[in-house]
């Protein structure tokens, strides 16, 4: 439960869960030494191709050299066989887009966060049947925070993280925070897989427009 914990409070305390994939190791650890440099304490990766293990498997092994304090985790997790591969890498979370109640319990077992996606108030409440600690409203484009405004009494106390289209943009943000979000995924609006020049300096306005957002 400690490293379940652990990685929530992360989460909560940036307010941002920065994502990407990438096919090349090297240049992905690049990236995550550029986010880690920039402020960033967790992060997602998506299992979005061939190479993912590979490359995962490289920043497993560079945030343990360089970067200890950094939660690592790994997104588009759809079955049991996939998420144990990733646990069995050294995954501190797992990321879905759908609910696999199967893949909860295997995660939990193992006293990691699992973070389910959802897009009805019926998918929530099933991931809170299977103890989803935050949930994933996705795609938040499509949801918008008018959909979080209108469902959050019915689930009262549930952690939500919309990711999929949240802008990197003051009013955006604010919208999604006053919604009732605990942080926002943060995927291609942050970062550009095949461009790191920039990177830090727009990380670090990420998490200032992040902190100024959850002040309201």
């Amino acid at each position: 439960m400690t490293k379940r914990k652990d990685v929530v409070d992360a989460i909560v305390s940036q307010g941002m869960l920065p994502l990407f994939f990438h096919t090349d190791p090297q240049e992905s650890v690049a990236i995550v030494h550029t986010l880690y440099n920039a402020g960033i304490r967790v992060f997602e990766f998506t299992n979005r191709g061939a190479e993912a293990q590979q490359v995962f498997k490289a920043l497993i092994e560079a945030r343990n050299e360089h970067m200890p304090d950094l939660q690592l985790g790994i997104g588009t997790i759809k079955n049991t066989l996939e998420a144990e591969q990733f646990i069995s890498m050294g995954a501190d979370f797992i990321v879905a887009p759908i609910i696999n109640p199967a893949v909860g319990a295997l995660v939990h077992k193992q006293g990691l966060l699992w973070i389910p996606g959802c897009m009805t108030p019926t998918e929530i409440a099933l991931a809170q049947e299977h103890e989803a600690s935050i949930i994933k409203l996705f795609p938040a484009n499509i949801l918008g925070p008018g959909f979080l405004t209108a469902i959050r009494e019915l689930f009262k106390g549930q952690l939500f993280i919309p990711t999929g289209g949240v802008d990197l943009e003051i009013e955006n943000l604010k919208s999604w925070f006053k919604a009732g979000v605990c942080a926002v995924g943060m995927g291609s609006k942050l970062i550009d897989p095949k461009r790191v020049e920039g990177l830090a300096e727009k990380t670090e306005r990420a998490l200032a427009l992040v902190k100024q957002a959850q002040q309201g």
